[in-house]
């Protein structure tokens, strides 16, 4: 083998070397700021506004929650243990009108219940634990951490612990996001065999498009409402009158032109 072929080899395999290492630093680097971005939604401009500016400073938070929290797997909920905590969310939200400091510090404590039955750090770890939410549940971990602050507050001096009636609405509206993502089945709970308990429980579309809505009305409009709406069975007795008279009486009229006016039937 003359000594051009040999250089040649050793040019090629230092040059496949120096690639390899290229490949493995890119891959072992933390994930830029496109990917987080999509990863962590809001909570990325949150962060780098916390710290004031400085994406690098951003990121390196970012990153360091992924390296801590990323690999967690959330538990499955029983469908006993899901109707549970969507009837004590609901029994909160229905509080609210009446007490709302007591409403948001409900909705503060099953949220942390919730999440810690999901497999996140408990809720007597609150940093931790919302830390480990904002990698898996980036875009909605904010409510909780609007409802855990009014929850606080109510505790502080001035009106209502410094926080008003419109801003706890708002921070359990919003909280109620995170609260349905950890509500929702994962991929393991929605196989064939567990599909429908978990449809069992779940709440409808029609009514979560009303929950923004009906959140905060008074008892009384809720029961006026109520009293207005017709029952199932007025509906049913309703629907088979009209279908009984439709069958009794038959259609005798024939159709008419379209040019068929006024005047020509009183001339014929």
């Amino acid at each position: 083998m003359s000594t051009g072929v040999i250089i040649a080899l050793i040019v090629i395999v230092a040059a496949v070397a120096v690639v390899a290492a290229a490949l493995t630093l890119l891959a072992r680097r933390p994930p830029g700021g496109r990917t987080l971005r999509r990863r962590f939604g809001p909570e990325y401009d949150r962060t780098v506004a916390r710290h004031d500016g400085d994406t690098q400073a951003a990121e390196r938070d970012l990153n360091e929650r992924v390296k801590q929290h990323g690999a967690l797997r959330e538990r499955p909920l029983e469908p006993a243990a899901r109707e549970r905590y969507a009837a004590g969310w609901t029994a909160a939200q229905e509080r609210f009108v009446d007490s709302p400091q007591e409403a948001v510090a409900e909705a503060d404590r099953l949220l942390g219940e919730l999440a810690g039955a999901r497999g996140f750090p408990e809720g007597d770890r609150y940093e931790e634990q919302v830390s480990a939410l904002s990698v898996h549940h980036g875009h909605h971990v904010h409510g909780y951490r609007r409802v855990h602050r009014a929850a606080l507050a109510r505790t502080g001096g001035g009106q209502n612990g410094g926080v008003d009636t419109e801003q706890m609405r708002e921070a359990m509206l919003e909280a109620r996001d995170l609260f349905d993502d950890l509500l929702t089945p994962t991929r393991q709970e929605t196989s064939p065999g567990r599909v429908r308990d978990a449809d069992e429980v779940s709440e409808p579309t029609a009514a979560r498009s009303e929950r923004p809505k009906r959140f905060g009305m008074t008892k009384d409009v809720r029961r006026t409402e109520s009293a207005q709406a017709p029952t199932s069975a007025e509906t049913a007795e309703s629907t088979e009158r009209t279908e009984s008279t439709e069958t009794s009486t038959p259609d005798t009229r024939s159709p008419l032109p379209w040019s068929f006016n006024r005047r020509q039937a009183k001339g014929s």
